[in-house]
């Protein structure tokens, strides 16, 4: 059985415990839900400390402009 959540009467969720020491999510770590398949994905938003060096090995060689769309 997979672990499961109420929603309140102030529309707050409360993540079950098993959930956050599994995934290391702590308070005040930010949140998006992403549309799919008729319900939603909670992800958790990477910091930008996070991001930095992700496009190190990008090619940037044949960069499309706005012009450049149909």
């Amino acid at each position: 059985m997979s672990d499961t959540a109420t929603l309140s009467s102030k529309f707050q969720i409360s993540v079950p415990k098993a959930v956050r020491e599994k995934e290391d999510w702590q308070p005040g770590q930010k949140f998006a839900f992403v549309p799919c398949d008729g319900g939603y994905v909670l992800v958790p938003v990477p910091s930008a400390a996070g991001l930095r060096g992700l496009a190190r090995h990008a090619d940037t060689k044949n960069v499309r402009d706005r012009n450049d769309r149909v």
